[in-house]
């Protein structure tokens, strides 16, 4: 499936998921100490206790990212395959620590409690994206995510990965590709811009495709721009001291 047909099929649950959340997060669904939702059979939802597994998570996401980084220093790009091995070994602890947080609050309370994991659930969805992008260089679905994630992508099966979350994740992964691509000139490899140039420009038409009525998100997708700007920089850059041609003759590079 293609980036832009994947996006076709993402707004028709984009603009479901926001009608949802419209209503479940409403004034109808409380609000302050209302907002905790009814007790459980086990006792009352308990804030705290969500807070310690996100921390965890957050802990788990720092580890992550400290580990995918390691591409942009030094022989970093030699070192990919098993970064990315060693990353997915990392999200086998994230997939324990979601089981942890999905008994932590009612599975029909999902958007009531989404704000405590939206941030290191967006982190997640980025990591994983760049994972997969390393390995492939191909846009990882939201199915996907949310199976290496350990949790849901049909929210009607309770613990799952929120539509948006997954966009900003995508986006968030733009930015990093265009730093890729400025490192990558660095280490000696000048295909690897040209390939990210293809990537983020189908990437952006496919946003494009989307009717995003989130402020927060929109705002992220007008950051894209100057990915695409940052990128297509450097690809001109090659192009002008001739090494965008010693790109195509060398072949696809390493990846």
């Amino acid at each position: 499936m293609s980036v832009s047909d994947m996006f076709i099929a993402l707004q028709g649950v984009l603009t479901a998921d926001q009608d949802i959340r419209e209503v479940r997060a409403g004034p109808g669904a409380g609000g302050g100490d209302a907002g905790l939702g009814p007790a459980r059979p086990d006792g009352a939802v308990c804030p705290q206790e969500i807070r310690k597994v996100v921390q965890a998570l957050e802990q788990t996401a720092r580890e992550i990212l400290t580990l995918v980084q390691g591409v942009h220093q030094g022989a970093g790009f030699q070192h990919i395959p098993k970064k990315c091995q060693k990353a997915r070994e990392h999200f086998g602890t994230v997939r324990t620590q979601m089981e942890a947080l999905k008994t932590k609050f009612p599975a029909d309370q999902y958007y009531r409690f989404h704000e405590h994991w939206r941030f290191v659930l967006q982190r997640l969805v980025f990591l994983a994206a760049f994972v997969v992008y390393l390995e492939s260089e191909t846009l990882v679905t939201r199915e996907a995510v949310a199976e290496i994630l350990g949790i849901e992508a049909d929210r009607e099966r309770g613990f799952h990965l929120d539509i948006e979350d997954y966009l900003s994740g995508v986006l968030t992964l733009a930015s990093e590709l265009a730093r890729l691509a400025v490192n990558s000139v660095t280490a000696g490899d000048y295909s690897r811009p040209l390939r990210i140039s293809t990537f983020i420009n189908e990437l952006d038409s496919g946003f494009r495709l989307l009717n995003l009525k989130n402020d927060s998100l929109r705002k992220r997708y007008d950051g894209l721009k100057y990915d695409v700007k940052k990128i297509e920089e450097v690809v001109y850059d090659l192009s002008i001291r001739g090494l965008n041609k010693e790109a195509t003759v060398g072949g696809g590079g390493e990846k």
